[in-house]
């Protein structure tokens, strides 16, 4: 597997990542407080993994093109309306689903230009 193919790999991997650490969050935000949020495990369980994806951010950064990493992280999107369904149990609408097919369209032009 060549870098450019790992860094592509490793960055769905990242947006897969952001997703569900967006997930822990939101689980940690049914708290009735600030100080009983912070105690909920789930806000650093999210923190934690928040932070795998970004230093695996800065390493896809030494193979792939800013400009092509960046608008592929769009497939955040993807993800976490799977988990939000999945999980949380949430209608996706269709104007949910053709908002992100034109985010992803628009993310896939943009890398594909470069």
């Amino acid at each position: 597997m060549g870098e450019t193919t790992m860094a592509l790999a490793v960055l769905v991997l990242s947006t897969i990542l952001g997703a569900t650490a967006s997930l822990f969050f939101k689980k940690s935000s049914g708290s009735d407080s600030i100080v009983s949020t912070l105690k909920n495990p789930n806000l650093y369980i999210g923190g934690g993994i928040y932070l795998v994806a970004a230093f695996a951010s800065i390493w896809i950064l030494r193979y792939l093109e800013y400009s092509e990493v960046l608008p592929l992280t769009s497939m955040t999107y993807i993800w976490t309306m799977i988990l939000s369904a999945v999980v949380l149990k949430e209608k996706i609408s269709g104007k949910k689903i053709i908002g992100v097919i034109c985010i992803v369209i628009g993310a896939s032009c943009i890398a594909a230009g470069t």
